[in-house]
C-alpha cells in the first residue's frame, strides 16, 4: 500500500498538479511494478481540496468532506492516465459512486485486479465524512492483504518535533504504534495508527523526494521509520 498525499503532486504549483511531477512520481511506481510486486495506491486530496483548508467557506463538515472525496476521484483519475500512458494496467476502485469514470470499490474485484498484475487506486476514502485518507489506506491495505503501509512524505524519518520548526530534533528508526500514539506524533491520523496496530501492519515512513527511496521502500532495504 503506497499512501500519497494530495500535496505531493502540487509539486511547482501554488495548487493543483504538476504533470511534469506526477509523470517521475508514475515512472518511479512502474519501476515497483515489475519487480513483481502488487501495487495498490490510495491518493489524498490536500491539492485540491481539504476540510481544514476551507473552514471558512461556511461549508458544513460532512459537505467538506464529501467534496474532499470527489477530489480524491479527480487525481485517481489523472494518475490512472499517466500509468496507463507509460504502459500499466490500472484500475479505479471508489468508496464513492461515480460510475462515468471509475468504478464501485468492491474488495473480491480489487483483489482480483491485483492478482492480474493491475495497479489498483483506491479513491473516494473511506466513502464518510470524519475520516481522514490516512485512515482509508490503513482499512484498504487489510482488506486487499497488504504486506506493509508505505507513507511517502518530505521528511526522512518520524522525529519528536517538527524538523523545519526545531533546530534540535530526535529521529527514530523504529518505533512502535503505541509509542506513536502516546507521544501524540502527527505525521499520520491516530485512527490510521490504531487501525494498523489491530491488524498488525507495518507502517514505513520515507522521503518521496529523494528519487530511487520509492523503490528501496517497496524492495525492504533499511529506510525511514518503521512503525511495528
Amino acid at each position: 500500500m503506497l499512501k500519497l498525499s494530495g500535496e505531493v503532486l502540487i509539486g511547482k504549483k501554488e495548487m493543483g498538479i504538476d504533470f511534469e511531477l506526477l509523470k517521475n512520481l508514475c515512472q518511479e511506481i512502474i519501476e515497483i511494478a515489475k519487480l513483481g510486486i502488487e501495487i495498490v495506491i490510495v491518493i489524498g486530496a490536500g491539492n485540491i481540496w481539504r476540510y481544514r483548508d476551507n473552514k471558512d467557506s461556511g461549508l458544513d463538515r460532512v459537505t467538506s468532506d464529501n467534496l474532499g472525496m470527489v477530489a480524491t476521484v479527480m487525481n485517481a483519475v489523472v494518475m490512472q492516465h499517466e500509468l496507463e500512458e507509460q504502459g500499466c494496467e490500472v484500475r479505479i476502485c471508489s468508496a464513492i459512486s461515480l460510475p462515468q469514470l471509475v468504478q464501485d470499490y468492491v474488495v473480491r474485484q480489487a483483489r482480483k485486479h491485483l492478482e492480474m498484475g493491475r495497479i489498483v487506486i483506491c479513491s473516494g476514502g473511506t466513502g464518510n465524512p470524519y475520516f481522514t485518507t490516512d485512515s482509508a489506506a490503513a482499512l484498504r491495505a487489510l482488506e486487499l492483504n497488504c504486506e506493509v503501509l508505505l507513507k511517502a512524505t518530505k521528511v526522512d524519518y518520524v522525529y519528536d518535533k517538527d524538523p523545519e520548526k526545531f533546530s534540535f530534533v530526535k529521529k527514530y528508526d523504529k518505533m512502535s504504534y503505541t509509542d506513536v500514539l502516546s507521544q501524540d506524533l502527527k505525521f499520520m491520523d491516530a485512527s490510521a495508527i490504531a487501525i494498523c496496530r489491530d491488524g498488525n501492519l507495518p507502517i514505513l515512513l520515507f522521503n518521496l523526494q529523494k528519487k530511487g527511496n520509492m523503490k528501496k521502500a517497496a524492495s525492504g532495504e533499511k529506510i525511514g521509520t518503521l512503525i511495528v
